[in-house]
């Protein structure tokens, strides 16, 4: 598999930070992702009450969106504005707290209880932290981690997953040698290897 210049690309988590604070987000959408609701069925598989883990979540929309369906969501980012933000266009209460045993991180949860955001590196969470979840929306977030973090990414997500739990991932394809990424190019047979 060629995925050209992109195998050493590294994006540090400043320059994500950047990207929030200079409004430099291209990759939200404001109207949440066509996708998600065309294979949302796939997602829930009949299933109501789940725990959702969107994993990179930014401030996606569809969080809410899944919340009023009356799923539980749990988000992780590391801009502590886009967690903000999304309480915000949302008009929704949240209160802060610190998440014990991760220095640093902050959990944002509205006062519906149903919304659960942790602010801190992805890889800073565990089962222990967030518990398992029954499906997992990753839209932007497999495409947005350095690919030489790949396998780290996809082992913790692994384990953030209950036994019969749906993951609908989004990738994107193009000529990797064309776009130094991200979203980076992520083929097929990589998901394959890497998920198992």
């Amino acid at each position: 598999t060629d995925i050209g210049a992109q195998k050493d690309r590294v994006v540090t988590e400043e320059e994500w930070l950047q990207k929030w604070e200079m409004g430099n987000i291209g990759f939200h959408k404001e109207q949440g992702h066509p996708l998600l609701q065309k294979y949302l069925d796939v997602l829930l598989n009949g299933r109501s009450g789940l725990r959702i883990f969107f994993p990179l979540c930014g401030k996606a929309v569809e969080m809410k969106w899944l919340a009023d369906m009356g799923h539980s969501v749990v988000g992780v980012e590391v801009s502590e504005r886009a967690l903000k933000e999304f309480f915000a266009e949302h008009s929704l209460p949240y209160c802060e707290e610190p998440v014990p045993g991760i220095s640093g991180a902050k959990k944002f949860q509205s006062t519906s209880g149903n919304i659960s955001l942790y602010c801190c590196s992805i890889y800073d969470l565990s089962s222990s932290v967030v518990g398992k979840f029954d499906g997992v929306w990753d839209r932007g977030a497999l495409v947005a981690v350095n690919p030489c973090d790949r396998q780290r990414y996809v082992s913790l997500m692994i384990t953030l997953m209950e036994k019969n739990s749906s993951y609908l991932l989004v990738t994107v394809s193009y000529d990797p040698n064309k776009h130094k990424g991200p979203p980076f190019y992520v083929p097929e047979s990589e998901i394959k290897s890497l998920f198992g």
